[in-house]
């Protein structure tokens, strides 16, 4: 008895893990409230909410010219809600994302191209299988700049004929945004599987293909679909960056370079590392004591048979770049392991005309 029992709550558990229920998101951890963030502190903003702000974060986070995106509550006048409050109805805050964007690279009319393919405009009674006003679509504008284009976005969008209903997402004035918690933050990367479980049982997906089509794609210059970025890598570099793929060791491109130069990600171009933080690790990948912009290198855990490990990724292009270890020299004692597959090496001499001339300090010193 006591046996079964156990093997009872070990499939509960299982179950726990791995299913995510049609129609609302678990909670896995408990919410301790949310933090308000400054839009002040940010070069450019825009807010939206187009439901599950798991769902909204991966298509805004990809774009060049985005830096961050955080999801978060906004809309209501309570401070500091938790999950627990927006999603029992306690406060009219709504899901949402803050887009923190270069407006010189992206420009607003573009991000909003890309929230309407995001969301069904129709519906005022939430998004998908997500039901309840804690779920609904808004834009929310900074200034009055902002105002004019969301307004002639939705007039352009309900004159083209796509949609049968009236476009209902309403167009509100920016309140405070609060952070969500932690747990919320890139959940698409952080916890992959229960989000892939979880939006392919969404209808999103389904609903945007059979609205939108071959117009579902907003054409941005460096972003690119799955179709043009088999087209424009080798297999080996689709292997690495897309697959999360490991080159042979001492087979590759620049395990052994020693010019002097920067390597960028080859889908994106994102400087990535310098030869002045290069060294000869003797494993026959590239090795490097630190990222030249910090900010263009992301890390997360990578849980294998062996331990777990840590990735690196580019904050762009999302390419799989390789790991870092703590086993390299001073002065920083790491070793960035890259595949070379996934980079593109810009020698010195050509930095200035391909646009990377305020690297170039650095090799005078």
């Amino acid at each position: 008895m006591k046996l079964k029992w156990i093997l009872s709550a070990v499939v509960v558990v299982v179950l726990g893990i791995i299913f995510i229920p049609m129609g609302y998101k678990y909670v896995f951890e408990r919410s301790t409230g949310s933090e308000a963030v400054n839009a002040d502190e940010y070069e450019a903003v825009a807010t939206f909410a187009g439901g599950c702000f798991w769902c909204m974060e991966p298509p805004f986070e990809k774009l060049n010219g985005v830096s961050e995106v955080l999801s978060g509550y906004t809309g209501g006048d309570m401070e500091n809600p938790s999950y627990n409050d927006v999603s029992s109805g306690s406060t009219e805050h709504i899901e949402a994302v803050q887009v923190h964007y270069d407006p010189d690279v992206i420009s607003y009319e573009t991000l909003l191209e890309v929230f309407w393919r995001q969301i069904n405009p129709t519906d005022d009674g939430g998004q998908f299988v997500d039901r309840g006003y804690q779920y609904t679509t808004a834009i929310f504008y900074h200034d009055e700049e902002q105002k004019k284009a969301a307004e002639a976005s939705k007039e352009k969008l309900a004159e083209s004929g796509r949609f049968d209903k009236e476009i209902v997402t309403p167009i509100r004035e920016a309140k405070t945004f609060y952070k969500a918690e932690d747990y919320h933050q890139d959940y698409y990367k952080e916890n992959s599987v229960r989000y892939k479980i979880y939006r392919s049982n969404s209808g999103r997906d389904d609903y945007l293909e059979n609205t939108w089509g071959e117009d579902l794609k907003v054409d941005i210059p460096g972003n690119y679909s799955d179709e043009e970025l088999k087209e424009m890598l080798t297999d080996m570099q689709y292997k690495v960056t897309q697959e999360d793929g490991t080159e042979p060791a001492f087979d590759n491109a620049y395990w052994d370079n020693k010019e002097e130069g920067i390597y960028v990600d080859i889908v994106s171009g994102e400087p990535l590392f310098s030869s002045k933080d290069k060294y000869k690790s003797g494993t026959g990948w590239p090795s490097f004591t630190k990222p030249l912009v910090e900010e263009n290198v992301v890390t997360k855990p990578d849980p294998g048979l062996f331990g777990t490990r840590t990735e690196v990724r580019s904050k762009k292009a999302d390419s799989h770049l390789g790991h870092v270890f703590e086993d390299g020299p001073e002065p920083t004692g790491l070793r960035y392991c890259m595949n070379s597959a996934a980079l593109e090496f810009i020698p010195k001499e050509e930095m200035k005309e391909r646009g990377y001339g305020q690297f170039l300090g650095q090799f005078e010193k």
